[in-house]
């Protein structure tokens, strides 16, 4: 009996155990109103994410550079803590913390080794909206 219990806690420390993880991806989304970002591994398997919303931000602050900067930094505290130090970039969408997130990504000490930009372009697909009068 006390041996079957042994093997138990022994498998529940290693499932609990976070795994080492030395590069991975950055998922970037920045839309007018929010700034979302995911850290996968290589496979595609979400370790981590945090948005500006998530940060504290509310309302229009949840759409500025800085409230960007905030979600990385969250994103990239919960890298370190999994011991990835390269990422791939993935960024997609208008908003204004495109740059910003680039620029916390690279000074927040993860080695940047490959920026793409996924961002959806219409190739004359669905008809546009029609023009607002204001």
């Amino acid at each position: 009996m006390a041996k079957k219990q042994q093997i138990k806690t022994k498998l529940i420390k290693k499932a609990n155990a976070p795994k080492q993880v030395p590069s991975g991806r950055v998922y970037i989304t920045a839309t007018f109103n929010n700034t979302l970002v995911t850290l996968t591994d290589q496979k595609g398997d979400a370790l981590a994410w945090s948005s500006a919303g998530a940060s504290g931000f509310k309302g229009t602050r949840k759409a500025t550079p800085f409230a960007a900067i905030t979600a990385i930094e969250h994103v990239v505290a919960k890298a370190k803590n999994v011991g990835m130090t390269a990422c791939e970039v993935y960024i997609k969408g208008p908003g204004s913390g495109r740059d910003a997130a680039i620029r916390a990504l690279r000074n927040a000490g993860l080695n940047i080794t490959m920026i793409a930009d996924v961002t959806p372009i219409p190739h004359n697909g669905a008809r546009a909206a029609k023009k607002r009068r204001v």
